[in-house]
């Protein structure tokens, strides 16, 4: 389990979500096929949203990042993340966001994306007003920093964009 905290509490970079590269998060938490699998489906979503031009970034907690084998006797399902992310620049009005959005159902409609990628995903919108992210942002990760037994655990910290680190994880967990 990742702890809520490392060291002095009161400074930011020893707090959740912290920043993490993909090829860590494979070294660390990939040790089992089905764990492979699951980066492997989150690594081909995070193309998917480059490809269709979001810029951001992304949380991840959920059974992945714990010891779910040992805790509950089961492998983990899937991998929860909140995706923090900014429009394409093309994207200037409502009817244009919900024309974008029917257009690229596999890769955002939550249902498609957890069945096609094992990712259970959620997006933020950083171009909506700020107390609205702010909200968003507190309810999402108040949920995904505790087990449902009220155990604290932390996130990890993604860019969205994508870099060499991406393409080392996918040779890290290659079939």
């Amino acid at each position: 389990m990742l702890p809520p905290y490392v060291g002095d509490a009161t400074q930011s970079a020893n707090m959740s979500p912290y920043q993490a590269t993909l090829v860590e998060i494979a070294g660390m938490f990939c040790a089992s096929d089905r764990r492979k699998e699951i980066l492997r489906g989150l690594l081909e979503h995070r193309q998917r949203l480059n490809a269709i031009g979001f810029q951001g970034f992304q949380w991840l907690s959920g059974s992945f990042l714990e010891d779910i084998e040992t805790l509950d006797g089961r492998p983990p399902r899937d991998v929860d993340v909140v995706t923090f992310f900014h429009k394409p620049a093309t994207i200037t009005d409502g009817a244009a966001w919900q024309a974008f959005i029917n257009a690229n159902l596999l890769v955002l409609d939550r249902g498609q994306v957890k069945a096609a990628f094992n990712v259970d995903v959620q997006f933020i919108d950083l171009d909506m007003p700020p107390a609205h992210v702010v909200s968003v942002a507190r309810f999402w990760y108040g949920l995904f920093s505790h087990r449902r037994n009220g155990l604290w655990k932390g996130l990890l910290q993604l860019p969205l964009a994508l870099s060499a680190d991406d393409d080392a994880a996918v040779l890290l967990v290659a079939p």
